[in-house]
């Protein structure tokens, strides 16, 4: 009666931590909600007892998007190597998204909006903080990830200090428009990336166009004139909640541009073309109510979800690729 009962035991045990394991994986699966920007702003000025400036807003959504990244439910996961989070691929390839945004958006602070021009000397806390976000992002001891996207995070709150404080003139945030482009060139490639990768879901045949439009053009080695493009089974759900990572990162990113880059907006009557970036955005982040990513036809009886968030994102691409020739124009 002891074995027996001893053996139930462990197993009613052992059944209780799978399940256990199991709920918890689902509930660090939940992806992270907006924030409210302005709210968030206002909160930390207040804080620090300081007005806004120009470019506290953009600082402040790279600071908090960063920090949602490292804090939210399980928190940073995609270095993990115990169980449940070693066993989760949506939330560990959601945060890579974020993650390519956050380092396309600090490297442009550092070279392009902290600087007034080519010969200006580069803001200390940038130079230490944009380094630190190029860390293999599975990195997990010696030095971890998130410790050393923590410490980035400090150098960009003594960014952020430094710009609002009147008395110094060391860090500076210039909201010019070709600033603005150079950054919106970043950011439409990556859009253009993760919408081949997700139309590619289908798989498609696709013609070479890589040396289209130049007649003496030339690359280093031969390639197919055409070839067809499809997405792994496996990779499917990953590419999908990598682009939603991103396009989450972006949002926060462009209401801050949309604050910062104000006058430059009002003066090319761009405002509303932000604001409807914003709204392809705020579409591609609506619940997503099924339990696993579909992968249906173009017209099949399935939906394909990765070809509506390719529909949004190349919406959204297209709107800044329209927005940088607006900018471009005197």
């Amino acid at each position: 009666m002891t074995t027996n009962f001893s053996s139930k035991s462990i197993i009613t045990i052992f059944s209780v931590i799978i399940l256990s394991l199991y709920f918890l994986g689902v509930y660090w699966s939940f992806e992270p909600a907006e924030f409210n920007l302005r709210a968030e702003v206002t909160k930390d000025a207040a804080a620090e007892g300081v007005s806004p400036v120009v470019g506290y807003t953009t600082t402040t959504a790279l600071i908090r998007v960063t920090e949602t990244l490292l804090n939210k439910s399980g928190g940073y996961l995609s270095n993990d190597a115990l169980s449940p989070s070693v066993l989760l691929d949506n939330i560990p390839a959601w945060e890579l998204g974020a993650l390519e945004m956050i380092r396309d958006m600090v490297i442009v602070m550092r070279q392009e909006f902290s600087r007034s021009q080519s010969q200006s000397l580069e803001n200390k806390h940038l130079k230490i903080a944009q380094p630190k976000f190029n860390i293999d992002h599975t990195s997990w001891v010696m030095p971890s990830a998130e410790g050393e996207y923590s410490k980035a995070v400090d150098e960009l709150y003594a960014y952020r200090k430094a710009l609002a404080d009147v008395n110094t003139q060391s860090a500076q945030f210039y909201a010019r428009s070709d600033n603005l482009r150079a950054w919106i060139q970043k950011v439409t490639k990556r859009l253009g990336s993760y919408s081949q990768r997700l139309s590619a879901s289908v798989g498609r045949e696709q013609l070479n166009t890589d040396l289209a439009g130049d007649s003496v053009a030339q690359q280093s080695t031969f390639s197919q004139s055409s070839m067809v493009l499809k997405t792994s089974w496996w990779k499917i759900d990953d590419e999908f909640y990598e682009s939603r990572g991103a396009c989450w990162a972006l949002l926060h990113f462009l209401r801050a541009i949309e604050i910062d880059f104000n006058d430059v907006l009002e003066k090319k009557n761009a405002k509303v073309s932000v604001q409807q970036i914003i709204r392809e955005l705020e579409a591609s982040q609506e619940s997503l109510w099924s339990p696993m990513i579909l992968n249906g036809d173009g017209f099949g009886l399935l939906a394909n979800h990765s070809l509506v968030m390719a529909n949004y994102i190349s919406r959204a691409n297209a709107a800044l690729i329209d927005l940088n020739d607006l900018l471009s124009q005197g």
